[in-house]
């Protein structure tokens, strides 16, 4: 696994964009600071750029320079269930991430995988799922390959969970909850 890790942070690393296991689902993801790779995801996707994304992290201090998080207020990740934040953007995030909000959603992931690598490298990653805009998300590496593996740079091996499917969404300032998760 550590040979696919290693592969998928030079693929992300060199500006590519990946498909991965997530908490729930595949995800679709590239660096966050790479303005060109986002819009690739946009487009794998067919997801509109005023949506926005989210940043998957495996500590809090990688998205020290992407939201405005006081010490301890993000919870940390949930082992069985994922929350997916929103909280404030800081200046200068991408509108690709934010849409037109002036939040930006974030998830300390509890995949290891997913974690492996954000941790390889040392960054939050874009996460969105691995869908066309309005379809069913995509759980299984078979589909996955189908459906995505000539549009991405590298599927990174590995199986999805612990959840049944996508996060729950909650506003970080007020804990309400914007999206229900995967029962």
């Amino acid at each position: 696994m550590r040979l696919a890790i290693n592969r998928a942070a030079d693929v992300l690393l060199g500006g590519g964009v990946i498909a991965y296991p997530t908490e729930g689902v595949f995800g679709l993801g590239c660096m966050p600071d790479d303005d060109a790779a986002i819009l690739r995801v946009l487009a794998i996707k067919r997801r509109r750029p005023d949506k926005g994304l989210i940043l998957i992290a495996s500590n809090k201090q990688q998205l020290h320079d992407w939201v405005d998080l006081r010490d301890g207020q993000l919870p940390d990740a949930h082992p069985l269930r994922p929350i997916t934040w929103i909280a404030p953007a800081r200046p200068g995030v991408s509108p690709l991430l934010r849409g037109h909000h002036r939040t930006l959603a974030v998830r300390l992931t509890s995949n290891p995988t997913a974690a492996a690598i954000c941790d390889a490298v040392d960054s939050p990653v874009v996460s969105t799922s691995a869908n066309l805009a309005g379809e069913t998300v995509v759980r299984n590496n078979l589909i996955l390959r189908r459906k995505f593996g000539g549009c991405v740079d590298y599927i990174v091996p590995g199986k999805c969970g612990p959840s049944p499917g996508p996060s729950e969404i909650r506003d970080l300032a007020t804990g309400k909850i914007l999206r229900p998760g995967a029962a």
